[in-house]
């Protein structure tokens, strides 16, 4: 298995997500092959998924959606993302610990 990798860089971190879309439930799964896992409930159309991540990520790290930002893999199922104003601590805190997220659509 391979190890889940957070990056600080100036202010911000960056990591790996695996997305599963069309999941049951919206949350945090776990890490998958070095990615954090995480299930959306939209389906890979027109940007839904990706909205949907950056929802479930700012609610599961208690930042602001502005503060997320998709830097690769915009279409790809794993992707790269970039938060700002949260520690790395708190990113490999939700690689531990399945969490479900409550969509507000």
């Amino acid at each position: 298995m391979s190890e889940f990798v957070v990056t600080e860089r100036g202010g911000s971190v960056r990591f790996s997500v695996r997305v599963q879309p069309r999941s049951s439930r919206n949350g945090v799964v776990g890490v998958h092959a070095g990615a954090l896992k995480v299930g959306v409930h939209s389906p890979p159309v027109e940007g839904a998924a990706n909205a949907a991540l950056i929802e479930v990520l700012a609610a599961a790290l208690g930042i602001p959606r502005r503060a997320l930002r998709i830097v690769a893999g915009a279409t790809a199922r794993v992707k790269v993302v970039e938060a700002d104003g949260v520690e790395a601590a708190a990113v490999r805190a939700l690689a531990e610990k399945p969490l479900a997220i409550r969509s507000s659509g």
